[in-house]
């Protein structure tokens, strides 16, 4: 089927899900395991989480991905508004 899930895409996704969300050396466990810098690393996972491929892989993820990135966006945005005034 068309717009299945990657053996990389699940990689991605499957360290995400294993990884502590306060625990150390990601970025080292994302280059030796994945063999990509972590700013990539976060590029995929950036797109990966916007798929209804991945929604449909790991929701729970998924959806708490989503979530954090929403509340960081509006962190930013009403930083910046708190300066523009």
């Amino acid at each position: 089927m068309l717009g299945d899930l990657t053996d990389r895409d699940r990689a991605i996704l499957t360290l995400e899900a294993r990884w502590p969300r306060h625990g150390g050396a990601k970025e080292e466990a994302i280059r030796s395991t994945l063999g990509m810098s972590p700013a990539r690393y976060y590029q995929l996972l950036g797109r990966l989480i916007d798929t209804e491929q991945a929604l449909e892989h790991d929701p729970l993820l998924v959806r708490r991905l989503r979530r954090l990135r929403e509340s960081r966006t509006a962190q930013r945005v009403s930083r910046m508004r708190g300066f523009a005034g």
